[in-house]
């Protein structure tokens, strides 16, 4: 089933989705990897905030490039999801709905998935240069020390993605 949803996006929206769905996202979307992930968790621990709102917000775990003269962002492809495997069911557990990367997930991730309604989705891989295209502006919000592992707040329109893993525990892996 293909599938055009507004991103954020609650819980009802999640549990509509099935494995298997062809997607394509429109909205805000937040990308951070490793770096970020881990900042945000210290930050948590210490008791003080994050630095946006993550109920029903979106992740992209991506690896971006500089951009081009003309371009919003270079490169945009997902990366390796397992990575944040450590840092995922907290986030969840605070109200994420979303996460796009590539690859398998951790049965810890998968469980707090279930548990909080979740669904992620799978970019294709070697496609950065293209999914870069539905990316209609990108913001640094915080940890710009980190250089491409910045928490950065992007815009998509009509970004391509796959439910690779739903809400209901289903996983095309």
């Amino acid at each position: 089933m293909e599938r055009h949803i507004t991103v954020p996006f609650d819980r009802t929206v999640s549990e509509s989705l099935s494995a298997g769905d062809y997607v394509f996202l429109t909205g805000t979307v937040y990308v951070a990897r490793d770096a970020a992930h881990k900042r945000m968790t210290e930050a948590l621990e210490c008791g003080k905030g994050l630095p946006f709102d993550i109920k029903d917000q979106t992740i992209y775990y991506m690896g971006p490039s500089p951009a081009r003269p003309g371009r919003v962002i270079g490169s945009a492809g997902p990366t390796t999801a397992s990575r944040m495997d450590r840092y995922a069911p907290a986030l969840m557990d605070l109200g994420q709905t979303g996460m796009i990367g590539k690859g398998r997930r951790s049965e810890q991730v998968k469980e707090a998935m279930i548990r909080n309604k979740v669904t992620y989705f799978a970019a294709v891989g070697g496609a950065g240069a293209l999914l870069s295209r539905c990316i209609t502006s990108s913001e640094v919000i915080a940890y710009e020390d980190l250089g491409t592992e910045a928490l950065l707040k992007i815009t998509v329109s009509d970004f391509p993605a796959i439910v690779v893993t739903d809400c209901h525990g289903a996983s095309l892996y």
